[in-house]
């Protein structure tokens, strides 16, 4: 798929803690209709602006207009968000933040996603992503199974016709 280089890249700052916010809620009520929401929206923002901004390295992608399309977030070597606006999946913006966030990494990295969210789990899977662990649930707020996945520098070089950009 040919992406869209009118897409802008860039560090997040606190004053896009809002918009981040809009996304993230959008993005899950989208990929998970039924999703047992633990935090109303105002917790959410409160999170995004006092925890993840601050604890994290996060990107945002911007459309043509500066409007934010998604973000990622690098905590250490996890993967810790990735997200984006409904209308802008399957059109190479998740692959953009995700490129970044590999090159910043180490080598590696690992993420969690729920079990049953099969468009990021095939998305993680055609990136060189591997499932190393199943939990039940109890791990996380949303009392929902999921699934750890890992992905490694090396791995990736070893797998000829599989493009994986650092």
């Amino acid at each position: 798929m040919a992406q869209d280089r009118s897409v802008r890249l860039r560090d997040a700052t606190d004053r896009d803690a809002e918009e981040i916010t809009a996304v993230f809620l959008a993005s899950r009520a989208a990929a998970l209709p039924g999703l047992r929401r633990v935090h109303s929206d105002e917790d959410t923002l409160a999170w995004i602006t006092h925890v993840l901004l601050p604890g994290s390295r996060t990107w945002v992608a911007e459309g043509e207009s500066g409007e934010l399309l998604g973000f990622a977030s690098l905590d250490g070597d996890e993967l810790d968000q990735l997200y984006l606006r409904p209308d802008t999946v399957r059109q190479g913006v998740g692959t953009r933040l995700l490129e970044r966030v590999k090159a910043a990494s180490r080598g590696e990295l690992s993420l969690y996603t729920f079990r049953r969210n099969s468009g990021a789990r095939a998305f993680y899977e055609r990136h060189g992503f591997v499932a190393v662990a199943y939990d039940d649930g109890s791990r996380n707020e949303e009392n929902e199974p999921d699934v750890l996945y890992r992905w490694t520098a090396a791995r990736a070089a070893r797998r000829p016709g599989r493009p994986d950009v650092r």
